[in-house]
């Protein structure tokens, strides 16, 4: 299902998170529960993933993570507000030092001229860090395409968090 190179981002970034005693947890939308089921597919991942919530519904995100719903409301489950919420509250309701959040529009419907099909957003908040924000624009692409690309984005970023000391 996963490519050998995001296997093996994912190992690298497994044995990392051991190595620093950190423990990470997801918010999942648009992906749901793919960079969950990527990360645990690692042996001893259990030492560094704590859990994934997958919040496809503006509902879930906001029983399961507390995501105000006038926020999503305000400027859409799919935005920069939304997924650091997501992923500041998956940080929270959680034992983990770092949370990752993806919501997006993955198609083939759903879409507008304001937010396209392939447009995603991602956060990864860090106990006593800055949360870090990333838009991606993928294009329309396919639905599994612009998935594995935002799984992909996701570890990226949280590289990008680790990098922060």
């Amino acid at each position: 299902m996963f490519s050998s190179a995001l296997s093996h981002d994912a190992a690298a970034l497994v044995a990392e998170l051991d190595r620093r005693g950190l423990m990470l947890s997801t918010a999942e939308s648009c992906t749901g529960g793919l960079v969950a089921a990527l990360l645990t597919s690692v042996p001893g991942s259990s030492s560094v993933v704590d859990r994934g919530f997958v919040t496809y519904s503006n509902e879930a995100k906001a029983q399961m993570l507390g995501v105000p719903m006038a926020l999503i409301e305000t400027h859409g489950a799919v935005s920069a507000e939304v997924a650091r919420a997501m992923a500041e509250s998956a940080q929270q309701r959680s034992i983990s030092d770092l949370a990752i959040s993806i919501t997006g529009i993955a198609g083939p419907g759903g879409g507008s001229t304001e937010k396209p099909v392939g447009l995603v957003h991602f956060a990864c908040a860090r106990l006593e860090r800055a949360t870090l924000s990333l838009e991606r624009r993928y294009g329309d692409i396919g639905r599994e395409q612009i998935r594995m690309a935002a799984v992909a984005d996701a570890l990226a970023l949280i590289h990008m968090q680790l990098e922060t000391n």
